[in-house]
């Protein structure tokens, strides 16, 4: 069901049509995040993505969160490390008003002087409300102990001194450059019609002008250390891991499937044996990220103080049993079930299904099957999870981040080896 088009000038335009349903979910994919920043202008991609719904030369501020509001549909958009994504979801038979509105976003924003200036002030708010948030800032603080002065290492929202000093000229001349057609990928799924689709975006997004770019990423190189961020906080917040797998990486499904294991839902082994046989953390999760070029795989704990020892050497003491001991035929099977399962509940959303094919095609160059994905499940042995975790769980690998109230950083072995 999945259908490609690419146009003379390199915009890629990929659907999936769901004849079963009355929604439509349209986003534009733009190869252009944080990682394309440098330390002087952090935090400019995610300011473009804000302008954008500032007005464009025949839509206000107001008319375009009027637009879709006015027939029951959603506008949004994110910025992460390596993409920025603008989306609505609609009823079939209003996707020409959100192709429209997007298109005028994308193509007609006039970034006003006044807004500019509004926009920094929310963005600065924005920033200050991430700094009272320790659960979730601490992820960002653990990307910079990992990565150090590398650009997947910095935040994505940046930070108030560049915020407060960015300017037009700046903003236009990294859109003119990053958003070009080879960058943009169309992604549509619902109640469609593919070639209707192409037909309908092809004089919208034909008419850019192709640039000769290449983009020479540099992989980003891992420093295993530790990093503390002291704040008057009821808990610590803590995150331990490795380098991880990049999103094209031949075991990126075992990573999955081991990361479902340790700590990818309640029936894990931290999260039974933390919170559940001991009570000592309420908040206990693993998680991935990839990118093209590289990966992180995290532990997250928050927990009091007086518990910190105990919970360092309990995350210790599993990732040596994975590594030792490996896994039982029991966890493989359940956590392929919940990887599967996760996926398939996922195809009843249009807003999934979209971000499938726009993500995988921008990042990968190709959309992943979700028949793909199963059948590179289902080949994960328990082998495998133990070769993995032999390469990742080991102290030379190790960083480690934590927010709160001071501690004594030497209390922090993990005692794996």
């Amino acid at each position: 069901m999945y259908k490609k088009e690419t146009l003379p000038n390199g915009v890629r335009i990929v659907t999936e049509e769901i004849p079963h349903v009355r929604s439509a979910c349209l986003g534009i994919w733009i190869g252009a995040g944080s990682r394309d920043e440098d330390d002087r202008n952090n935090g400019i991609a995610h300011f473009i993505e804000h302008m954008m719904f500032k007005g464009t030369e025949k839509r206000s501020a107001k008319e375009i969160a009027e637009t879709l509001d006015a027939v029951g549909g959603q506008l949004n958009a994110f910025t992460s490390k390596e993409y920025t994504c603008y989306y609505a979801k609609v009823l079939d038979e209003h996707l020409d008003i959100a192709t429209d509105l997007l298109s005028d976003m994308l193509f007609n924003s006039v970034y006003r002087d006044e807004d500019i200036e509004k926009e920094k002030n929310v963005i600065i708010e924005e920033i200050k409300m991430y700094e009272d948030a320790p659960d979730e800032l601490v992820h960002d603080i653990f990307a910079s102990t990992l990565w150090g002065g590398h650009s997947l290492g910095r935040p994505v929202i940046g930070n108030e001194e560049i915020i407060g000093r960015l300017e037009k000229k700046e903003m236009f001349n990294f859109k003119n450059k990053y958003y070009d057609p080879e960058s943009i990928v169309v992604a549509v799924a619902g109640h469609i019609k593919h070639q209707v689709i192409v037909e309908k975006l092809t004089p919208l997004f034909g008419k850019l002008k192709k640039k000769k770019r290449q983009r020479n990423y540099k992989a980003p190189e891992a420093k295993c250390r530790v990093q503390f961020k002291q704040k008057d906080t009821e808990q610590v917040h803590l995150c331990i891991g490795t380098p991880g797998l990049p999103l094209d990486d031949e075991n990126i499904y075992v990573l999955h499937v081991m990361n479902s294991i340790l700590g990818g839902g309640i029936s894990s082994r931290l999260f039974q044996e933390i919170r559940e046989e001991r009570g000592l953390a309420y908040s206990i999760f693993t998680y991935h990220s990839s990118y093209r070029d590289a990966g992180l795989f995290s532990i997250y704990a928050g927990l009091s103080q007086q518990n910190l020892n105990k919970v360092i050497s309990l995350i210790g003491t599993e990732m040596k049993n994975i590594r030792v001991q490996g896994v039982s035929k029991d966890e493989l099977l359940r956590a392929k079930a919940q990887l599967k399962g996760s996926m398939f509940l996922g195809l009843e959303n249009v807003s999934n299904r979209m971000t499938r094919l726009g993500k995988t095609e921008l990042c990968l160059n190709r959309v992943v099957t979700v028949e793909e994905a199963v059948k590179r499940i289902n080949k994960v042995t328990i082998g495998d999870v133990r070769e993995l975790a032999e390469r990742f769980f080991i102290s030379s690998n190790i960083a480690v981040s934590s927010i709160g109230p001071q501690l004594d950083v030497s209390q922090l072995n993990l005692a794996i080896d």
